[in-house]
């Protein structure tokens, strides 16, 4: 069975129940089996909660892997800032071992998020 994978991005005032309701706002009631961001933000508490609420895995990677996928919606101000064009909708493909997107980059309250499902 393939799981969900949410790729995540939100700048540094962002707190947990942020990101959990961004989540939520999402994907609802499904289960959400990998929460992926950039590395730098992965050990950061708001994440690390997040992921723990969510009941999934985190994962970080670094911004030259995340800049070598293409997605639907890169944005030229957040490779200027974090080294990618993309952390959620890239993040989340990755998580997913290039699953398709389900859901392109969604924002709520300052957090970004993009849906994958994994493939077997």
């Amino acid at each position: 069975m393939s799981e969900l994978c949410v790729g995540i991005g939100a700048g540094s005032r962002v707190g947990a129940a942020d990101i959990v309701a961004a989540v939520l706002d999402v994907c609802g009631d499904e289960q959400v089996g990998v929460v992926a961001t950039l590395d730098r933000k992965a050990p950061l508490q708001p994440f690390l909660d997040a992921a723990e609420v969510l009941g999934a895995r985190l994962i970080g990677y670094a911004p030259d892997r995340l800049a070598a996928v293409p997605v639907p919606n890169p944005v030229g101000d957040v490779a200027d800032s974090v080294g990618t064009p993309s952390v959620a909708e890239a993040a989340a493909i990755l998580a997913a071992n290039g699953g398709p997107l389900i859901v392109t980059k969604h924002v709520t309250n300052g957090v970004t998020v993009a849906v994958s499902r994994s493939v077997s």
